[in-house]
């Protein structure tokens, strides 16, 4: 299997990503999930850590997945097409306290009974905030992925905040964390959806799972 961040490769995803990409349908129940056999990669991180916005990115569009300064605000499991070759998955933010326990619950039962019983889903991009690094909730996540034997990747979002000294040294921090994390891949990815660093890369893995 080609590396996904040779040269060659990401330019073949470049390619990929310049394909059209719609929102296909949101899921609020497990019995929503859509019937297909497209393979799917996961977007998961706290509330407002920038997973809409580095969609929008990834894709070129400005709002495919709708962003709001407001946490909590997507509350079901938001499905995109792109090109009719893959599903770009968005699931509900965590660690947002103000929403109500209830409905805590009801998004953490459906989002683990799509983990766990996926065949397509390929892999699961985590987002962590460069400024804070991984918290305790992303702790929670990171485990029970582990648990249900879920492929993960660490995406550092708004790396652009940081100091070049700082960025390398958030890199190295959890890439050293990763190594008690059975399902975690080794490679952490530093982006930037604002200044749209990082995203070739982050296309790169994604496309692996289309080539």
């Amino acid at each position: 299997m080609m590396d996904p961040q040779a040269p060659e490769f990401i330019e073949k995803a470049e390619q990929f990503f310049c394909r059209s990409c719609d929102f296909f349908m949101g899921v609020a129940k497990t019995h929503q999930l859509p019937d297909t056999r497209l393979p799917e990669v996961v977007f998961a991180g706290r509330s407002n850590v920038g997973k809409s916005s580095l969609i929008n990115a990834l894709v070129n569009r400005k709002n495919l997945a709708r962003t709001s300064k407001t946490p909590g605000r997507t509350q079901e499991i938001n499905f995109f097409n792109l090109g009719n070759s893959l599903h770009i998955v968005d699931l509900p933010g965590y660690g947002y306290a103000q929403v109500s326990k209830s409905k805590t619950s009801n998004w953490n039962d459906t989002i683990l009974v799509y983990l766990k019983g996926r065949p397509q889903l390929k892999r699961v991009f985590l987002l962590i905030d460069s400024r804070h690094g991984i918290m305790g909730n992303d702790e929670k996540i990171m485990t029970l992925l582990d648990t249900a034997a879920v492929s993960y990747q660490i995406v550092l979002t708004k790396i652009d905040k940081l100091k070049k000294s700082e960025q390398d040294a958030v890199v190295h921090q959890t890439q050293h964390y990763l190594s008690k994390h059975p399902a975690a891949h080794p490679c952490v990815l530093p982006t930037s959806a604002e200044k749209k660093s990082g995203l070739s890369l982050l296309r790169g893995e994604i496309f692996s799972f289309v080539a």
